[in-house]
């Protein structure tokens, strides 16, 4: 077993996934990747993440219901949640609201598009 925290990577834009992963990678981060909310709750089950990046808008099960779950089990809600969210540019054309991201227990949260280093100092302060 690997020394280096793993963080799981969620969203269902494969490009963003593929770019945030390698960034965390040449941090000296372990990275798996999911692809919607579901799959990340399979991967989750696999192997604990120290912390999760979460994307808000995906089919299946978005960001806000997967991280209030888990926030709210006993057995993961120690595991830190940043949300990517680009909600704000979507306001007109969503039913997601500002709201559901202010009530969310997530540790943290970044804008889309992401600025690659301001992730990467949000995940250690949440590390």
């Amino acid at each position: 077993m690997s020394d280096k925290q793993l963080i799981l990577v969620v969203d269902d834009d494969t490009d963003l996934v593929e770019m945030v992963s390698m960034k965390l990678e040449n941090e000296n981060f372990r990275v798996a990747k999911a692809y919607d909310g579901l799959e990340a709750m399979d991967r989750i089950n696999e192997e604990r993440p120290a912390l999760i990046i979460l994307d808000v808008m995906m089919p299946r099960k978005d960001g806000y219901t997967l991280c209030d779950e888990l926030k709210n089990s006993d057995n993961y809600k120690d595991i830190n949640i940043i949300l990517l969210t680009a909600v704000t540019e979507a306001i007109g054309t969503t039913n997601y609201t500002h709201m559901g991201g202010k009530t969310t227990l997530a540790d943290d949260f970044i804008a889309k598009p992401i600025d690659l280093d301001k992730l990467v100092e949000i995940v250690k302060d949440n590390l």
